[in-house]
């Protein structure tokens, strides 16, 4: 077993330095909106994936359409949802040439960063069904795209051929126990968002853990209390998804 001293960091890992992390002075997180787009192939759901520019934040990342919410989405009445889903809306436009109505996105999930993140977005976590339009890239902010089921685009990861942060990787481990699309979306509709406040913490054996709410160290921000689990654990050979806290 590594020492308590050793660090086992996945280059994934965005969560930033977490020696003590209930002492990290927090920077404002910038808020932002994404939409998982969806359709039925032979093999189940596939989502549209987009690989962010190396030059960028979350460069040569595999990500969901979506970027930080701008002051033209507001719409009339400052609802914070209905803005969110409008600036998903535009960022597909924007950045996958496809026109998607934000009326029929299901909301199921908002993540927020834990402070130590050095790149803050609170965003908003939206999916839809998508529609025939041909998929258009600038090659410019995004440099590719593929139309993947989730569960191949995880397998793609633990062989490391593709880069995912960690409410990607999560997102995709939930949307690959549902089919065809409609029963996904369904399933997602059914419940109410789910809110997930990261913390990211050390283990005694120095893998590094993401928790939320429900897991037994997420209030005093310790992996190695026993009891329920919550949480993605990181270490540098791939993600692991621990969950027997939370009904999904």
């Amino acid at each position: 077993m590594a020492s308590a001293d050793a660090e086992s960091k996945h280059k994934n890992d965005i969560y930033g330095d977490v020696d003590d992390p209930r002492a990290a002075k927090a920077k404002p997180a910038t808020p932002a909106a994404t939409v998982v787009l969806l359709r039925d192939s032979d093999a189940g759901p596939e989502v549209l994936m987009l690989r962010k520019n190396a030059k960028i934040d979350f460069g040569g990342m595999w990500v969901f359409p979506g970027g930080r919410i701008d002051p033209e989405d507001a719409d009339g009445d400052g609802n914070p949802e209905s803005t969110a889903r409008n600036a998903a809306a535009r960022e597909a436009a924007e950045e996958a040439g496809i026109e998607v109505d934000p009326t029929d996105f299901v909301w199921f999930a908002h993540w927020t960063p834990p402070p130590t993140t050095p790149v803050r977005f609170a965003t908003w976590f939206f999916a839809a069904r998508a529609n025939d339009q041909a998929i258009t890239i600038d090659d410019g902010e995004i440099k590719d795209h593929q139309w993947i089921t989730p569960a191949g685009a995880l397998a793609k990861h633990t062989n490391g051929e593709i880069d995912l942060v960690p409410p990607t990787w999560v997102t995709l481990y939930h949307l690959s126990r549902y089919q065809p699309v409609d029963a996904l979306l369904a399933h997602l509709g059914s419940r109410e968002a789910r809110y997930y406040e990261t913390r990211a913490v050390k283990r005694g054996d120095g893998v590094r853990v993401a928790l939320w709410a429900g897991d037994a160290g997420y209030e005093d921000w310790d992996a190695d209390l026993a009891g329920p689990r919550h949480r993605l654990v990181m270490p540098e050979d791939g993600f692991s998804f621990e969950n027997d806290a939370v009904d999904y």
